[in-house]
């Protein structure tokens, strides 16, 4: 076979960059190592910035996301059994989030991925990208026993944290930057009505809790625990009345609790892979980059990397312009370590660190006090938080 684009990993950024380029007329074939329904079936985040909504309109896939997200102009910082909340839409000259699950994200890419007829290959295995430092790449894989390969002009690695994309990059040339916090998130997701209809980050001696939502009748809770749990630790039970005990009162007593029907326990780590393009294999999302969820930067990241991505072979092929794909990783990594930095500050201010001094414990309700107090800090979390300008 044979391809303009091949892209490794069928989630939402492998997606929507197919997307884009195939109503470009510039031809892409998908390789997902699983099923379309295994990968419909990960719960991840839901909170998009103005931004990466609108790259889903251009991709003519947000129809649904516009009728069914709801847009949030700020949320709730609880701390000291009180609420204070952050407006997003006054401290950032007017703009907003977008909440709307991940999951029906990728299922909107999926359906228009079908309604193009865009080429994606489920159950690939043994993935091996080639020759890529030469003019013309290939990649090979096996499907049902079969060896098939696939002859390009570029490879996109979209594959996540633990792909071959990353992996096919000399270790000679690539820098990786990591940082591993102490804690995890222990999540479930409930069919009940939100206790908040915005987004609540709780920050309290116990330990972060988060109380997020899907829709109105879909729940996402979330509180901070140690590596050394297991989700078998956790009964629901056990797990609403934790919750409850790091949230305000007032807060506590409206809760709608009721059976889960996803429980996880995430670790949290920072990572950064540089540079982000070797030779024709340009990196985009997870492969790349990894944040702590607090920010709700990591699926933004992902968009930030296609946009850029997107733009630059538009440039290629319609004008046979280079310079956008010979300038991707430098300016991919420059929002990147900004995303970094504010996911790194988030979880920093909010969570429990067992090791903290009382100067660092201090320090923190200090920082906590200056943002509350200060319209300056404000105004940064706002603009951070609904997305910095592509």
């Amino acid at each position: 076979m044979k391809t303009q684009v091949c892209i490794i990993g069928g989630g939402p950024s492998g997606l929507l960059i197919a997307q884009l380029l195939h109503l470009k007329g510039i031809e892409t074939i998908l390789l997902e190592k699983h099923t379309r329904e295994y990968v419909l079936s990960r719960i991840r985040a839901g909170v998009l910035e103005h931004g990466f909504a609108a790259l889903m309109r251009e991709a003519q896939c947000g129809e649904r996301m516009d009728r069914e997200g709801e847009i949030h102009e700020g949320f709730f910082i609880a701390h000291d059994d009180r609420l204070d909340r952050m407006d997003l839409h006054k401290h950032s000259g007017g703009n907003s989030v977008l909440v709307y699950g991940q999951t029906e994200l990728t299922r909107d890419l999926y359906e228009a991925r079908e309604r193009l007829h865009g080429a994606v290959i489920h159950n690939v295995e043994d993935v091996r990208l080639h020759d890529l430092e030469s003019a013309s790449p290939h990649v090979t894989y096996s499907v049902g026993g079969a060896t098939e390969r696939i002859d390009c002009d570029y490879v996109v690695g979209a594959d996540g944290f633990h792909g071959v994309s990353r992996k096919s990059i000399p270790a000679d040339v690539l820098k990786e930057h990591e940082k591993i916090y102490p804690f995890g998130w222990l999540g479930i997701l409930s069919r009940t009505k939100p206790v908040s209809p915005e987004l609540i980050y709780a920050k309290h001696e116990r330990g972060f809790a988060l109380c997020s939502l899907r829709s109105q009748v879909l729940s996402r809770y979330y509180i901070q625990v140690p590596l050394s749990d297991a989700v078998e630790d956790w009964s629901d039970e056990a797990f609403w009345a934790e919750l409850k005990r790091r949230l305000p009162s007032q807060v506590a007593q409206q809760m709608i609790t009721g059976p889960s029907i996803e429980k996880s326990i995430a670790p949290l780590r920072s990572f950064v892979a540089e540079p982000m393009r070797y030779g024709n294999l340009f990196l985009a999302g997870d492969a790349a980059h990894i944040v702590p969820p607090t920010g709700a930067r990591g699926l933004n990241s992902a968009a930030s990397d296609i946009y850029y991505l997107y733009h630059a072979m538009l440039a290629h092929y319609q004008r046979g312009d280079d310079s956008g794909l010979n300038g991707y990783s430098a300016k991919a990594l420059k929002r990147i370590w900004k995303a970094q930095r504010f996911s790194w500050w988030m979880t920093t201010l909010l969570h429990t660190f067992p090791d903290n001094s009382s100067y660092d414990k201090r320090l923190q309700q200090t920082e906590l006090d200056y943002l509350l107090s200060s319209e300056a800090a404000q105004r940064s979390l706002a603009e951070n938080y609904v997305g910095l300008p592509f």
